[in-house]
């Protein structure tokens, strides 16, 4: 009898919970509109992340969505000349490919068009400013992401967002903490409306050196620590080394780090090769990951895939490759097959231009 009792209150008491949630949610949609609040699992939960590929497939499975994150907030940083720029052009290459509007903001007043145009961009429809401050680059982001129509926003570079209070001050005028002040309000405004519009925000940063650093790295990025928390994915790129035709040096050996993904596991690091002039070499990655996943065939110096042999060396087997379009096609769907990752093709995106160099 007794338990019967307790059963009939515990029952009570979770309808009553049940009642007063309902009454919050009801407040709350009211309050704030419908979709404030929502259960994570229900008829309306949250869609699968959206991603844009970043032009390396190498890259692409590492990050495991198949690219960077849309209606995220994106790092990339690295040492001077080491790709972060050109990764970022690739990107918007693939972004314009699927009908998005990019816009490039170009603080530190160095974007070269020509270069751009080599590596796909459609400079038609590029939007760039060049703004004066940090202040304005960031106001000119907000707008943008606000706007909703614009798919993808790059900011090149965190460091080259000068506050305006260091601007008008004189040189040597010490300004501690300006900058890092600047990108944490930045970052509490713009995180909440990258989110509803689906907007990617790309920040290109810079290296720092920490001073009297005795163990462990001493580099670190500039701009405070906001962007390192409220980034979703955050890429360390490096130049490992020269690539040589002869005594000429015709590209670097590139390594990157995802360092951060809230996405997908992280840790994981891809190389590839970004040749001068011609961006990062497709045919190449699809050589290195073709022997890995066991695709491609490597004995000493030959390639060979199924019966037929590519060539002798890399350099030459990345030529066959440029010029047979329809086997650089299979050995990437085998690939891709190969890591369980079945990536949608971008519209338009199986022309026999994408395997070329771009």
């Amino acid at each position: 009898m007794a338990t019967a009792e307790l059963l009939k209150m515990a029952d009570k008491k979770t309808a009553d919970k049940e009642k007063a949630l309902e009454s919050a949610l009801a407040q709350i949609e009211r309050q704030f509109g419908k979709g404030s609040i929502m259960k994570l699992g229900g008829d309306n939960k949250m869609a699968d992340i959206e991603a844009t590929s970043t032009g390396s497939l190498g890259l692409d499975i590492a990050l495991g969505i198949g690219g960077l994150p849309k209606g995220r907030i994106v790092e990339i940083y690295g040492p001077e000349s080491s790709g972060k720029t050109t990764l970022t052009l690739h990107t918007i290459a693939e972004e314009q490919k699927k009908g998005g509007v990019c816009a490039f903001v170009d603080a530190e007043h160095a974007l070269d068009p020509a270069y751009a145009k080599k590596l796909g961009v459609n400079l038609d429809e590029l939007l760039i400013s060049q703004p004066d401050t940090g202040e304005q680059a960031l106001e000119i982001v907000d707008t943008l992401v606000r706007s909703g129509a614009v798919s993808m926003v790059i900011v090149d570079s965190v460091a080259a967002l000068t506050p305006k209070s260091e601007l008008e001050g004189d040189m040597g005028d010490s300004s501690v903490g300006v900058h890092a002040r600047l990108m944490s309000q930045a970052m509490r405004k713009l995180t909440g409306s990258i989110n509803r519009s689906g907007c990617m925000v790309i920040f290109i940063n810079q290296i720092r050196m920490k001073i009297g650093v005795m163990f462990g790295s001493p580099e670190t990025t500039t701009g405070g620590n906001a962007l390192k928390f409220y980034a979703s994915v955050r890429l360390d790129i490096r130049r490992i080394g020269s690539i040589k035709d002869r005594d000429e040096v015709v590209g670097n050996a590139t390594r990157v780090k995802v360092v951060k993904n809230k996405v997908a596991p992280p840790f994981k690091q891809v190389e590839f090769d970004i040749m001068y002039g011609e961006g990062i070499s497709k045919t190449g990655e699809l050589l290195d990951l073709g022997v890995k996943a066991g695709v491609v065939d490597k004995s000493g110096a030959w390639f060979s895939y199924g019966d037929e042999r590519i060539g002798q060396g890399r350099e030459n087997s990345k030529t066959f490759l440029r010029e047979n379009t329809a086997i650089a096609l299979e050995i990437e769907d085998k690939i891709r097959a190969a890591h369980g990752l079945d990536f949608d093709a971008p519209i338009g995106g199986s022309d026999d231009d994408d395997l070329v160099e771009v």
